[in-house]
């Protein structure tokens, strides 16, 4: 078998686009001949997939998947929302799904599990983009798991069963009843998807977001000239206003604006007849956070219009 150098898998990469394992593979089946290497990769559509994988993913689908007392959330992205319409890719975001559960939501694990129709999920992923001609990523996946309770979900926007454009699971520690556990997780799912809390309870909150506002808010508070005292208690109020509507259980109920989230959870388990603590939540929406390529498309049809000189 020839010596595989570094420098020739770079070769194979910079000409292909191809990941690294998938250059060095191909190049151990060659025998180190990079033009049969290219052929290989072209054959197993790595060589096409790779050359999209620069392109910008934004669109695509969260999906959820449960068993028992677990729930897993994946975000699979594509270039278009036209792609995520595609049977094939809702397939593959079920599968992802799937697998994302059975290796408790990580990433890399998913990745590597062994796919239903042969080889790895990323594989399949690659070999997918190949086929419907769009970049294509498992961008991030995550799970949540109670020992006595439910993990309910909402899908917003939905696209097939258990996919959608936005995903929320929220987890429920109680010895209550499971059917009304799930109905009013899948309720506080439904609020979360709408009031986008960024987490459960104050102290879960991200001290550096907390700090960033009380500077934001003390600076807004100086302007009015009072003096240093009356500014603290101000910034104290707009804090506890900045709780209120960014704390899941500090958040007024959407579906009873008059108690919060918080209430409306401790007033079910009394109902219930058992506590219910909520133990975590997650919430994704597809693309958020991705910068977005904006096309002026007026622009571009004037630009072929325009004769040449």
């Amino acid at each position: 078998m020839a010596d595989i150098s570094a420098a020739l898998v770079k070769q194979l990469r910079d000409t292909t686009g191809a990941g690294m394992m998938d250059a060095k593979k191909a190049l151990v089946e060659t025998n180190g001949d990079v033009e049969a290497a290219i052929d290989l990769l072209r054959t197993k559509g790595i060589l096409k997939a790779g050359k999209k994988a620069d392109r910008v993913a934004a669109e695509g689908l969260v999906g959820i998947a449960a068993a028992g007392t677990s729930a897993a959330v994946v975000e699979v992205n594509s270039e278009t929302d036209f792609v995520a319409r595609n049977p094939e890719f809702q397939h593959a975001v079920r599968t992802i799904a799937d697998t994302a559960l059975k290796n408790g939501g990580d990433p890399s694990k998913t990745l590597h599990a062994a796919a239903p129709e042969g080889g790895t999920i990323g594989e399949m992923l690659v070999g997918l983009v190949a086929k419907i001609g769009e970049n294509m990523t498992l961008r991030r996946t995550t799970s949540l798991s109670v020992s006595d309770g439910v993990v309910a979900q909402y899908i917003h926007n939905t696209a097939a069963e258990g996919m959608g454009k936005i995903g929320v699971l929220v987890a429920l520690e109680s010895s209550g009843d499971k059917s009304r556990l799930m109905d009013l997780g899948r309720k506080v799912a439904m609020h979360v998807a709408s009031a986008k809390p960024l987490a459960a309870t104050t102290a879960e909150l991200d001290p550096k977001v907390v700090d960033k506002e009380k500077q934001i808010l003390t600076e807004q508070a100086k302007e009015s000239g009072k003096p240093l005292p009356v500014i603290e208690k101000m910034v104290e109020g707009r804090i506890r206003k900045f709780y209120q509507e960014s704390v899941l259980v500090e958040q007024a109920f959407v579906m009873d604006p008059d108690v919060t989230v918080g209430a409306f959870i401790e007033k079910a388990g009394k109902e219930m007849g058992a506590a219910v603590k909520l133990t975590g939540f997650i919430r994704y929406e597809v693309g958020e956070g991705i910068e977005k390529a904006v096309n002026d498309f007026a622009a571009e049809v004037a630009s072929f219009a325009k004769p040449k000189e």
